[in-house]
């Protein structure tokens, strides 16, 4: 349903990076916008740790952890955004490089859920430092 919602109204993709949970959005015609941290700031290891990053996808997964507790581990992990494709319905996770971790389909109503949990918590706004993945991965 969000991510629906979200492309009828231009969104084409967004960008949420780990270091605080802000969003950036990008729609057709160069628009975007920028959401504020959505939790404390935390540090992404510089070194990646696919089977760590995976471990915490699935604990999320079976509802084990807390968006926060997610967003905790996958930092830890190395993972520093992902990216969200509103019209191909897959999330991209990068990793301190830009390298390319996971692509997957995502299910509506998980990211609804995750979507609902990181609007939910707000905070002052800070600038993440790293790499910016492209609109659209």
């Amino acid at each position: 349903m969000y991510l629906r919602e979200l492309n009828s109204i231009g969104v084409e993709s967004f960008t949420s990076y780990l270091c605080d949970g802000h969003s950036e959005f990008f729609g057709s015609g160069r628009y975007s916008l920028e959401s504020p941290a959505a939790h404390e700031r935390l540090t992404v290891a510089d070194a990646s740790n696919r089977e760590r990053f995976m471990e915490h996808l699935r604990l999320h997964s079976q509802q084990k952890t807390s968006y926060v507790e997610m967003s905790k581990g996958l930092a830890d992990s190395g993972i520093e955004t992902w990216t969200m494709d509103t019209t191909a319905l897959t999330v991209t996770y990068y990793d301190k490089a830009g390298n390319e971790m996971l692509v997957e389909k995502i299910s509506l109503p998980a990211c609804r859920d995750a979507a609902r949990q990181q609007a939910a918590s707000a905070g002052p706004r800070a600038k993440c430092m790293g790499r910016t993945p492209k609109p659209g991965g």
